[in-house]
């Protein structure tokens, strides 16, 4: 793709917000667990987009995001609540609304040229405007000359540029991307981002509007004009962001910088109280808290690592999520995981976009690797029930064992049998480190290592 020198190119008007074009109202969504009650994923989501916008959705895995878009492009039904396209309720994919999924999902077996006119078949377009309108998109997208090679001859970039060709082919007035870039390395997925973004504000785009699904926070201040902030378990809108910066955007300036610190601040604090105590494990009065807290899957290693980072210079006990972000290089998925574990273990205290380590967090960086498995025990069984659980039915016990089965059951009153497996083995990872209990793959039982 050829592109215009930034120094001599004119600066690209941003379009009109125009009339709304996607409304969604009280949305909820929930799944069956085989039991008689269902697993709340959305709850409560209202929500408009209109034309001429990019619109972020924004949260971590697990948030409902990818649910609430499959709704929107007609693949899945909602358990309660309105969506309406253009005025009408969608019942099905809806007419005019194109996806672009996180893999690329091309036919091996086919050019680039046949995997973009694909699109176009279930339409009845006639041949010889499926293959004009395929070779406009291919070039549009930057692969002109590249029409008959197939996918394994694409580098990963390539490959996800056919699937936005195959996505802009049908000439869709909204499209839906559901983390397009995650899958790409750095430089690549960077080169599409702005790529895009400069075909969009030159008009060249057959689109309206754009909604995209990310938990790339930067990625989402370099490319939308708004950002809906979503809260988890169950997923909710915690809070909306309006990009209110001209393009192109530099991700040094103070304005992004600013922006990027908001929108770490309130994904750690959000306005809502009740939002923020589901957010950050609160207590025992809702689902996750409790026995029935979910824990996320990550290991003792990692959460040592950052708890040593933080009290490196120039950090100092103390730092910016976006700087720690920066520093070891980790987006939302990766860093807020480890974050929000250090916070419900009562090692550091996270928000308004900060982490600070308590005193038993800075004693835990200072301590030898006996200490250190002794206060990590000592929070385990003060702030996290299950863990406290297992150890109370191994001690009772004659054998001092108990099956995985016996405590997965007990989660999955709370979560999803995924959420389950997902805390068991947090658990697992957790109470080996404090050597408060042992875990055995084979036979998937739990046991105490030491009886006496």
């Amino acid at each position: 793709m050829v592109m215009t020198s930034p120094a001599t190119a004119p600066t690209p008007q941003r379009p009109e917000a125009g009339p709304v074009m996607l409304d969604i109202r009280n949305v909820r969504q929930t799944y069956s667990k085989g039991q008689a009650n269902d697993l709340l994923v959305l709850d409560g989501i209202n929500f408009q987009l209109r034309e001429g916008e990019i619109v972020g959705l924004l949260g971590r895995s697990g948030s409902g995001k990818s649910t609430l878009l499959r709704i929107i492009a007609g693949l899945a039904r909602p358990r309660g609540g309105d969506v309406t396209w253009q005025g009408q309720p969608i019942d099905g994919p809806p007419k005019g609304v194109a996806m672009v999924f996180q893999s690329f999902a091309l036919f091996p077996w086919l050019t680039v040229l046949e995997n973009v006119e694909i699109g176009l078949e279930p339409l009845g377009v006639p041949p010889a405007e499926r293959r004009q309108r395929s070779l406009q998109a291919i070039d549009l997208i930057g692969l002109d000359g590249f029409e008959n090679a197939y996918p394994k001859e694409l580098s990963g970039g390539m490959r996800q540029r056919v699937g936005f060709a195959r996505g802009l082919v049908v000439h869709p007035q909204l499209l839906l991307m559901d983390e397009p870039f995650s899958a790409l390395d750095v430089l690549t997925a960077e080169t599409l981002r702005t790529d895009l973004v400069d075909l969009w504000m030159e008009g060249k785009l057959p689109l309206r509007s754009i909604l995209l699904v990310t938990h790339n926070i930067e990625e989402a201040v370099l490319m939308c004009d708004r950002v809906v902030i979503f809260a988890s378990n169950p997923g909710r809108i915690a809070a909306e962001v309006k990009i209110d910066l001209p393009y192109p955007r530099n991700r040094t300036e103070p304005a992004f910088r600013q922006l990027v610190d908001d929108i770490y601040g309130r994904m750690t604090n959000p306005m809502d109280p009740k939002l923020r105590a589901e957010q950050m494990h609160g207590g025992a009065d809702h689902p996750g808290g409790g026995i029935g807290m979910t824990l996320p899957q990550v290991s003792t290693n990692l959460l040592a690592g950052l708890m040593e980072a933080l009290m490196q210079p120039p950090f100092d006990g103390k730092a910016d999520l976006p700087d720690i972000a920066d520093e070891l290089t980790m987006e939302v998925d990766e860093l807020f995981p480890l974050a929000e574990s250090l916070q419900l273990l009562g090692f550091a205290d996270v928000a308004h976009g900060d982490i600070r380590l308590t005193e038993d967090g800075r004693r835990f960086v200072d301590y030898d690797v006996d200490s250190r498995k002794k206060l990590f025990r000592d929070h385990l069984m003060a702030r996290v029930p299950m863990a406290a659980m297992i150890r109370r039915v191994l001690d009772e016990r004659s054998t001092h064992r108990a099956p995985y089965r016996r405590f997965s059951e007990e989660l999955e009153d709370f979560m999803s049998e995924e959420f389950a497996e997902e805390t068991l083995y947090a658990l697992i990872d957790w109470g080996r480190y404090a050597e408060l209990f042992a875990f055995d793959e084979q036979s998937q039982s739990f046991s105490l290592e030491d009886p006496a």
